[in-house]
């Protein structure tokens, strides 16, 4: 009873601070729009938004490490293991300006759906063909524009922390636009937030950490499949759960 009770005084909090930070995006948006071609402005106060909610629960200690492995103003294909919806939080937690590849619905939410437009991210309905396609274009022009995109090519989170099959999308798109895959390996959120609970559950350390970046020379040659599961082994070697 005591943890459901900090799950819901949890998401009181984001639903009624979502409204005024929403309204601050806006704001940021409107001001910067013409500018910022790549809204990094926003995203980075996006990243702020999301943080915030790392940081009012003091149970959740998030360390990074690597994040100086990223290289200023490179355009990146990042790629991560996925445990958890928390695992958005927590990748924001980086600072470095991107463009999430998410599920449509989640577009729908008031206030940080909305704000998931403002940034112009990209939107996929699973399963449907037009859909991918259609965000295959958009990570293309994102891409193009000088925008690093992050998918979680798993494609759904792993309940056990075993990293599943990677989907060959975001490594098609390397290929193809030439950009460096960039790495990353997130621990811990998967008992700080298990998949389909949105209860608390205590104490956690959870870690996000930036491995090496994948130049393209390394990887622009080979079957789409094999450059697939080279990033999952890379990524495998540093996941709890993969280690003895």
């Amino acid at each position: 009873m005591f943890n459901r009770l900090i799950s819901i005084s949890i998401l009181a909090f984001i639903g009624v601070t979502s409204m005024f930070l929403f309204l601050v995006a806006l704001a940021i948006w409107i001001v910067t729009v013409c500018f910022d071609r790549c809204l990094v402005v926003l995203h980075m106060f996006t990243s702020f938004w999301a943080v915030l909610y790392l940081w009012v629960v003091p149970a959740w200690q998030v360390t990074v490490s690597g994040r100086d492995r990223i290289r200023r103003g490179a355009t990146y294909m990042a790629v991560s293991n996925h445990q958890s919806q928390l695992d958005i939080l927590v990748a924001f937690k980086l600072f470095f300006p991107f463009k999430w590849v998410s599920k449509a619905a989640v577009f729908k939410l008031p206030f940080i759906g909305w704000n998931m437009v403002l940034n112009r991210y990209i939107k996929i309905k699973r399963g449907q063909k037009d859909s991918i396609a259609q965000m295959m274009t958009a990570c293309e022009r994102t891409l193009a524009a000088g925008s690093s995109v992050f998918f979680f090519p798993e494609g759904t989170r792993s309940s056990t922390g075993i990293v599943k099959p990677f989907k060959h999308g975001a490594f098609t798109l390397a290929q193809k636009m030439k950009v460096p895959i960039l790495p990353i390996v997130i621990n811990g959120t998967k008992n700080a937030l298990p998949k389909n609970s949105i209860n608390f559950h205590g104490r956690h350390a959870i870690h996000i950490q930036v491995l090496d970046e994948i130049p393209v020379n390394r990887f622009a040659a080979l079957p789409v499949a094999e450059v697939a599961e080279m990033v999952r082994g890379i990524i495998c070697k540093h996941v709890a759960e993969h280690r003895p």
